[in-house]
């Protein structure tokens, strides 16, 4: 390969929480201590184990050699470089500048949202597993999620169940959903098909959307990412979407996303909204990150990464199944992120969800707790770092932790 995805990473004592557990501010990082003997592997937070792509690092460290810092107003490049990836990646069309607004974050876009859409204390659709962050910070700000479980079918694959959106819809009064699109935790990347009958269920409900598509990039063995508001022109109107580059290039600590918005009175609003706290306004390094992370160069390295990620994804999956008796997985079609559900295994062994979290921990093998995400009996994996790594973490996890 051209890129580097095989150097382990010395992240310690360079701002990483991957790394430093005991620093995390949201309250979700593995517990317990590692014993003599063994070196920390981080697969718990999701942010990735490699060296980025060295387009974004040049034209940062370009940026940062000129030394003033002053006030900015955002380039006409990286309006031009969000369209670009849209268009080549996602075959999204209409796209200006004008529909695109930095977010400090998707989880923040998302709360500004709900503020435009929502009243206080009302109920939101989400599907379940849900991702932690819609669960921590949803309800603080004031609404109620209502939850539609996902379902495997018969060949293990995670599905909506449109009856019971429509159900739970109608009886909670819903006119709001957040959907996220690849899913986090379970990886499943919506078809065509599938996108169509969920949206078909929102308009005839009436149901705004807030579309989470941060890992759009991330899809793997030849699943592909059709946007929300590409499905029909009603969805175009009712989905606010949001991006950023920070899961595919590792660029969480930059801090940077964006919306897409067509629909201009949403757009108006969402954005007057956001900019009520002052504090919604990029960092002019972020700017950078983002023109040199949407270039040629580092759309090739891109698709090198997934390549590697495939290649994680599916000697863990076969290792599990292979060595894990009880414990269900399923293959991601997209993310980096693993979600083993343990609970047929917990049964036969007489554990708890606790005491194999922490036979992980203390080999070194850092995870994160299922529920966290609203799944009982299950373990989250980030698989996002080089094989060998993946490897010896599962070694260990066979000879301390499933035996």
């Amino acid at each position: 390969m051209k890129y580097d995805f095989t150097s382990i990473l010395d992240r310690r004592g360079l701002d990483a929480i991957a790394v430093a557990p005991e620093e995390d501010p949201y309250g979700i990082a593995p517990r317990g201590n590692i014993k003599e003997g063994f070196d920390l592997i981080p697969m718990w937070v999701a942010d990735m184990n490699f060296p980025t792509a060295p387009a974004i690092c040049e034209l940062v460290i370009q940026r940062a050699e000129h030394p003033a810092f002053g006030y900015f107003n955002l380039r006409p490049e990286y309006f031009d470089s969000i369209c670009r990836w849209q268009e080549t990646r996602n075959h999204v069309t209409g796209l200006e500048p004008k529909h695109i607004g930095y977010q400090n974050g998707v989880l923040g876009g998302v709360l500004s949202a709900l503020k435009v859409l929502c009243s206080d204390g009302d109920n939101v659709l989400v599907h379940a597993p849900t991702y932690v962050g819609f669960l921590e910070e949803v309800g603080r700000v004031g609404y109620h999620l209502i939850g539609s479980d996902l379902k495997k079918d018969a060949d293990g694959i995670w599905r909506m169940d449109y009856e019971d959106m429509d159900r739970k819809i109608k009886k909670y009064h819903i006119h709001t959903a957040i959907f996220c699109s690849p899913h986090n935790p379970t990886g499943r990347v919506w078809t065509r098909e599938e996108l169509e009958k969920a949206f078909d269920v929102f308009r005839e409900n009436d149901v705004y959307v807030i579309s989470d598509e941060i890992w759009s990039d991330l899809i793997i063995d030849g699943h592909t990412h059709t946007p929300s508001q590409m499905i029909s022109e009603d969805a175009r109107n009712r989905t606010v979407a949001f991006y950023a580059p920070s899961k595919t290039f590792n660029l969480a600590g930059l801090v940077g996303s964006y919306h897409i918005i067509y629909n201009d009175y949403l757009r108006a609003r969402i954005e007057r909204q956001s900019s009520l706290t002052v504090y919604n306004a990029p960092n002019v390094l972020s700017m950078y990150a983002l023109i040199g992370a949407y270039k040629e160069e580092s759309e090739e390295w891109l698709e090198e990464l997934r390549i590697v990620l495939s290649e994680n994804l599916h000697f863990a999956c076969d290792f599990i199944k292979a060595n894990f008796k009880g414990v269900d997985v399923s293959l991601p079609e997209g993310t980096y992120m693993l979600l083993l559900d343990c609970g047929q295994w917990l049964k036969e062994q007489g554990l708890s969800i606790d005491e194999l979290l922490l036979r992980g921990v203390e080999v070194g093998v850092l995870w994160q707790d299922g529920r966290q995400f609203n799944r009982p009996d299950s373990i989250r994996m980030n698989l996002a770092l080089p094989h060998a790594r993946v490897q010896e973490a599962f070694r260990r996890l066979a000879k301390y932790a499933f035996i």
